[in-house]
């Protein structure tokens, strides 16, 4: 049976926004593609002190517009084309369910979510020393090896990649917070309940944006050390086979690290296991092989902190690992 709650809008409007008032004047597009988030997103960024261009904000469950999915790239372009329209100080979108939030700075660029779930934790634990932050073994090295975030003692824990693992994870650790690629936050008390809702994401960016002293969210996003990152890469590998071609793929890197065996040029630093391989190497670059949870294919993913060459060089180590296996076939991208 069903309970029906009287005034669930205020009471949810309430709680996301009690104690949280922004000083700065924020001009934010607020874009949720004729999904859920249209029916609070507004209302909400308006109550901690926004001014909100609401973009698609009508509900229309036919979603005439586009798919609604800050990972979308004619999402993106719509809400790039509104912020250099509108003179934003910022771009937040919300997919359909309004559980993600992607985030386009005021120049119009696309900032992928573990790269502001980086920004986030670089606010958040300069407020909240030794923070712990969940990340999924997709995202970005920055966690581990950022200046800022090792000086404000914060601890990265690399997961399995999924939202149920994630926000379990968080549970398990008391993490502050827990950032998954996809765009899954889930944010701890005092800044959220536990759960990924878009909503509390938005309200944690336009409070960051609040307390960086007169930087743009570009000016943020440029303060990141740069790295040099490929797309997910998945080459096809059938169901049946897939988790035995990624056990045998763990066991060879295994036999490297054990061995001192160089690597892509350099020693492995560490291995990550909890879901397929990371491997790092000891200048930070590294790759990832994993079995995808729905596709017949593996995921790869490579990033460097250091130069376009070593990501070359450890795409290709990596592949050559893969390729002993001949039922990994072609990639469906590379870079």
């Amino acid at each position: 049976s069903y309970d029906f709650i009287r005034d669930f809008r205020a009471t949810y409007l309430d709680d996301l926004t009690r104690d949280k008032r922004i000083a700065r004047k924020l001009k934010v597009v607020a874009a949720c593609g004729n999904g859920t988030a249209g029916a609070f997103a507004p209302r909400a960024l308006q109550r901690i002190g926004c001014e909100v261009i609401a973009l698609d904000v009508e509900l229309d469950h036919t979603f005439p517009r586009y798919n609604p999915n800050p990972e979308d790239m004619r999402m993106l372009h719509a809400i790039r084309d509104k912020v250099l329209a509108s003179g934003a100080d910022i771009g937040l979108g919300f997919d359909g369910d309004g559980d993600r939030c992607g985030v386009v700075d005021n120049e119009g660029n696309e900032i992928f979510a573990d790269k502001v779930g980086v920004m986030l934790a670089r606010d958040i634990s300069s407020r909240h020393p030794n923070s712990t932050f969940v990340v999924d073994v997709k995202s970005t090295g920055l966690f581990h090896t950022d200046a800022m975030l090792r000086a404000n003692g914060a601890v990265a824990d690399y997961w399995k990649t999924g939202h149920s693992y994630i926000k379990r994870r968080v549970a398990e650790l008391g993490a502050v917070a827990g950032f998954e690629k996809s765009g899954h936050f889930f944010f701890n008390p005092p800044i959220g309940r536990g759960y990924d809702d878009g909503l509390v994401t938005a309200i944690a960016i336009c409070q960051m944006l609040d307390r960086s002293l007169g930087n743009s969210m570009a000016d943020l996003y440029r303060a990141l050390p740069l790295t040099f990152g490929t797309p997910t890469m998945s080459p096809h590998c059938a169901d049946d086979v897939k988790y035995g071609v990624v056990e045998r793929v763990v066991a060879d890197f295994r036999a490297m690290k054990r061995d001192g065996m160089v690597f892509a040029g350099q020693k492995i630093a560490d291995l990550i296991t909890v879901n397929g391989v990371r491997v790092v190497a000891d200048d930070g670059t590294w790759g990832l092989v994993r079995a995808s949870s729905n596709k017949p294919e593996l995921v790869v993913v490579v990033e460097s902190p250091v130069s376009s060459q070593r990501r070359r060089e450890m795409f290709e180590a990596v592949d050559a690992v893969l390729r002993r296996s001949p039922e990994v076939g072609a990639y469906n991208q590379t870079f």
